[in-house]
């Protein structure tokens, strides 16, 4: 790779790096190009060559945070045994994800949803989108837990995945607003004894 190429994909990395913290606690709305050149004392103009557009930077932020979350959280849990075993690792992943503050403000997709979930957009589209996903992915493991015999055949696949991940979404927002760790043992010991482990 020649040196302006990899100086311009270091300058994206460190960008997006500061941007998803940023918006883990101020929202997507709080980072500008202006902003980020200014933290990271690099030009505007060379911040614009990379991103185009606020909504661009947004999107690239979104995706660079997905790849991040599935750095500490999909990529470890798949090394559990299927089953009921991936499934709790999963969601055991999710909680010390939040609770280590991989991004400052929590859950980098708790903080966007909320700040964009009755927005129109290409933004709010991508957040809904990966959201979709994780729904789906979530319901593929617990459907994976029932065809294993590990949760009773007549388990709605689709609610368990729903209430699991509501204890865990309500840990972080209850954790990173009180600053207190005690919302993610209450989370686990619950979605422990939901799914019978």
């Amino acid at each position: 790779m020649d040196g302006r190429l990899a100086r311009g994909e270091e300058t994206r990395r460190v960008t997006l790096q500061r941007a998803v913290e940023l918006a883990s606690v101020e929202g997507l709305e709080g980072i500008t190009i202006g902003r980020l050149a200014s933290e990271l004392e690099l030009s505007k103009s060379g911040i614009f060559a990379l991103f185009g557009s606020k909504e661009d930077l947004q999107l690239a932020a979104i995706e660079h945070a997905e790849k991040i979350f599935r750095a500490h959280v999909i990529t470890p849990a798949a090394t559990a045994d299927p089953g009921l075993p991936r499934l709790v690792a999963l969601l055991e992943h999710w909680l010390t994800y939040s609770k280590s503050r991989v991004f400052p403000g929590g859950c980098f997709f708790a903080a966007v949803t909320a700040e964009f979930d009755a927005r129109r957009g290409r933004v709010h589209d991508a957040i809904r989108s990966g959201q979709q996903q994780w729904g789906r992915f979530l319901e593929r493991l617990v459907t994976e837990a029932v065809e294993a015999g590990h949760l009773p055949a007549d388990t709605d696949a689709a609610q368990l995945a729903f209430e699991v991940f509501a204890l865990a979404r309500g840990a972080n927002t209850d954790a990173v607003l009180s600053d207190s760790e005690v919302p993610y043992a209450r989370a686990i010991t619950a979605i422990h004894h939901r799914l019978g482990v």
